[in-house]
């Protein structure tokens, strides 16, 4: 008995290592599908809302089938002159709790407790840039907590409002859905019941 304890140990290691094993084969990275898109994952840096890096790397991690989504969206994207750009794909749940500290208001950051479709992966945060990598107008900034990024808002510029609705018309052909507060978030409405994640990202 003495020696199954001293095993008990690594017993446990294993079971919860092939658990977190079992949980990452239901995220793929984005890349791994084309690397066409561009990447500028904000919270993978200092520039975002808490001012602090919250991943270790920059990675673009989804559910499979909204993976393959975003891919087919982004082919029809670049056949009209336009490459998509992400800000934000999976993300912990413990990144959730730490914005929520932060601004613990449902309009613009979702309740741990019940957590965002981002802590599922299969929630997106993107724009758009031409061909030669040029931002287009979208009105404000990602993670702009204000009336201006609201879809809902028609007190802009025709060329705001047209390039809003040309993200918005293509991201929804593919199953994607747009969120009243932020112009650039999107769920994948076949997945928005999917379980919550807590996995750390798989840097090197």
């Amino acid at each position: 008995m003495r020696g199954f304890k001293n095993f008990l140990p690594y017993f446990i290691f294993l079971f919860c290592l092939t658990s977190f094993l079992k949980k990452s084969e239901n995220l793929v990275a984005i890349d791994s599908y084309s690397s066409t898109f561009f990447l500028d994952i904000r919270y993978a840096t200092t520039n975002n809302f808490l001012k602090e890096k919250l991943y270790d790397c920059s990675l673009c991690l989804l559910l499979p089938e909204v993976a393959e989504a975003l891919n087919n969206a982004n082919y029809y994207f670049c056949d009209r002159g336009y490459v998509i750009t992400l800000f934000d794909c999976y993300r912990p749940l413990s990144v959730q709790k730490k914005m929520w500290a932060k601004v613990p208001n449902p309009i613009y950051v979702a309740d741990p407790a019940i957590g965002s479709v981002h802590n599922r992966g299969a929630a997106l945060d993107l724009t758009l840039r031409t061909l030669n990598g040029e931002y287009i107008d979208m009105g404000t900034d990602h993670d702009f907590f204000g009336r201006e990024a609201h879809i809902d808002n028609f007190n802009l510029a025709d060329e705001i409002l047209t390039n809003r609705k040309i993200l918005q018309d293509g991201m929804k052909s593919f199953g994607f859905a747009t969120i009243q507060s932020e112009w650039w978030h999107f769920n994948f409405i076949k997945k928005n019941g999917a379980p919550v994640l807590n996995i750390p990202f798989p840097c090197n």
